[in-house]
């Protein structure tokens, strides 16, 4: 989903990784519309910076596409009343690359041979630079900068009859993580990347089938979830019901395990795993592989609280609330400008300084990306009055860059990757530090014997290295900076 401007382009202050974005269709209920801006409120932390809505009313498509909230956008009832129609699909996006502009909001739209079709993305084609210049040299006149246009393309370009046929087609040319809900004039499809690695669920309102992107927006309209999309599987909804396609030869799934670490709400269940269970098992994970002398337990909040409630628990240590967060600092604060990062830990979070004073403390965060933000924390507690401050992470390090839809920055920006543990402790300014195992947290997700090796469970490259694609794109900016070194030498 991200804008294809190339890897080395990310966000290169932010210390915080974010998912790209959300999707959410239903299909067949008279108010597809405002179900579908409620489900997209739900899945509304996937990403914050722009929002879009195409719904079908059985004659003509209709689109409304802004920048900012769901809430901000989509909260006037005359803006549902534009989007009339039975059928529709929704987008909440997370821009990775620059500024977010009007013309990259999803879902994209395109009137093809066959009729309207439109598209919402969550992930990354680790090919879709390739298959853009491709397109371009064709003669494709693209009107964004995302890699999803792609699809929009590969699918008006297949010599296929059917319109499904042509969808698989355009399938089989891509490449990398996604998760893709699409509409036509009668039909909503949804289609999972053959390893699985981005989630997608199947849900029911009242008869009415539902795709999204985490069961959370499912509970939030009071629909029923049917189950798990299937890495590989393509499903389309129409009014004979609904029918799953598999256009790949079988292989084991290996979703994404940054979505049980941070990125899914703690409600949602990924894949048959409470979020929520998961990340307290973790929490315990860590008590058990490196227990610490201390006080109290404290997590960084939001994302660090279940693993703190896990470790405290396992532990036997008390839990506190010693850093307090902001919840209303305004949406202006998630642009990605230096000037709001400098003042963003103070904004975000306060030290609760009554309950840090005097006190050995344990504190849980999720992960530790460039570590800067940890720097801030960890101070914070120190000037709060903390008299030892032990950091336990809730992830193994992170050490390889994402390329499947995770802004994440280049790997020599991550700090682990650079550092060894003791150098990463005192640039942290901390007591002790410690991250839960590689194999600690696949037991913390019920692999009893942890990694398997030979046959991993999980997409896990940033821990491990083990990208599970072919990486194009990667690939082909290597051989073209060789090809110029060897012409220069």
């Amino acid at each position: 989903m991200e804008d294809s401007r190339g890897f080395d382009d990310f966000d290169s202050e932010a210390d915080t990784l974010h998912e790209e974005c959300g999707v959410f269709g239903i299909y067949g209920h008279p108010d597809a519309a405002a179900i579908t801006a409620l489900g997209m409120h739900a899945l509304q932390h996937r990403g914050q910076e722009a929002a879009g809505i195409v719904s079908f009313d059985g004659t003509r498509f209709q689109s409304e596409r802004h920048l900012g909230l769901v809430g901000d956008n989509f909260s006037d009832p005359a803006t549902i009343e534009r989007l009339k129609g039975h059928i529709a699909i929704g987008h909440t996006r997370y821009s990775t690359t620059g500024a977010t502009i009007l013309r990259n909001v999803q879902p994209l739209f395109a009137e093809l041979a066959s009729g309207g079709f439109a598209v919402a993305h969550n992930g990354n084609l680790t090919n879709g630079l390739t298959l853009r210049r491709r397109l371009v040299a064709e003669g494709a006149i693209c009107q964004s900068t995302s890699d999803t246009e792609a699809i929009l393309h590969l699918v008006a370009r297949s010599r296929r009859t059917r319109f499904l046929e042509r969808f698989i087609d355009a399938l089989r040319q891509i490449e990398g993580g996604y998760a893709l809900v699409s509409l036509t004039n009668k039909k909503l499809i949804g289609a999972r990347d053959p390893l699985g690695i981005r989630p997608l669920v199947l849900g029911e309102l009242d008869g009415h089938y539902i795709l999204a992107s985490e069961t959370c927006a499912l509970d939030i309209i009071g629909a029923r979830f049917v189950r798990d999309i299937e890495n590989g599987e393509v499903v389309v909804i129409s009014e004979a019901g609904i029918e799953s396609h598999r256009p790949f030869p079988a292989q084991p799934a290996r979703p994404c395990i940054f979505e049980y670490v941070y990125f899914s709400r703690p409600d949602s269940v990924v894949n048959g795993r409470s979020v929520y269970g998961v990340r307290k098992a973790i929490g315990a994970t860590l008590a058990e592989e490196a227990p610490v002398d201390a006080d109290i337990v404290v997590p960084v909040p939001d994302s660090g609280v279940p693993a703190a409630l896990g470790f405290a628990q396992a532990a036997g240590l008390p839990y506190e609330l010693g850093i307090i967060r902001n919840h209303y600092v305004g949406r202006t604060f998630i642009e990605p400008t230096q000037a709001i990062r400098a003042l963003g830990v103070r904004l975000k979070h306060s030290a609760n300084r009554a309950v840090v004073k005097g006190k050995r403390i344990v504190l849980i965060d999720d992960s530790i990306v460039r570590g800067t933000t940890s720097v801030k924390i960890v101070q914070m507690m120190r000037d709060a009055g903390a008299t030892e401050v032990h950091f336990r992470i809730a992830s193994p390090p992170i050490m390889y860059p994402d390329y499947y839809g995770i802004d994440m920055p280049d790997r020599e920006k991550l700090l682990a990757a650079r550092m060894s543990l003791e150098e990463m402790r005192q640039f942290t300014g901390v007591d002790s530090l410690a991250f839960v195992s590689v194999d600690g947290l696949y037991r913390s997700l019920g692999e009893k014997n942890g990694r398997n090796a030979a046959q991993p469970q999980f997409t896990d490259h940033y821990f491990t290295g083990d990208y599970p694609t072919t990486l194009t794109d990667l690939m082909g900016e290597r051989t073209a900076q060789l090809s110029l070194l060897a012409e220069a030498g």
